[in-house]
């Protein structure tokens, strides 16, 4: 369904640091420079960040979360440290399970350097 998801930035280093970690754990390699954008390609997927092109500052949307998917509970623990080494800020609850039996998921909700929200999320695989 989608084609890319570009976020906004106001420091393309941080960005570029930060990002570099928490998808370095799920195994996307490091994001190359384009201008003012980063890219980070994976598993057929297109993240990037990039300085707003209007000259206005970046912000955040209210309401606005996007997420990664994780290959287990270790992926996501491990991608949500690396976020946090590298500058980001936990939000929401914990990481750990949300809801039950086969609709439940493993979350582990963070901000970007920039406040973007971003979730980590394990579901278990189908039975």
């Amino acid at each position: 369904m989608f084609s890319h998801i570009m976020v906004g930035t106001n420091n393309l280093d941080a960005a570029h640091n930060f990002y570099n970690s928490l998808l370095g754990s799920l195994g996307a390699k490091p994001g190359f420079v384009d201008r003012h954008r980063i890219f980070w390609r994976h598993a057929g997927n297109t993240f990037s960040v990039s300085v707003p092109i209007n000259g206005e500052p970046a912000n955040v949307g209210n309401g606005s979360t996007f997420g990664f998917a994780t290959e287990s509970i270790e992926q996501a623990n491990t991608a949500h440290a690396a976020g946090l080494a590298a500058g980001g800020v936990s939000c929401e609850d914990p990481p750990g399970w949300r809801g039950e039996g086969k609709g439940a998921m493993y979350l582990a909700y963070l901000r970007d350097p920039d406040g973007n929200k971003i979730c980590l999320v394990y579901r278990q695989p189908k039975a």
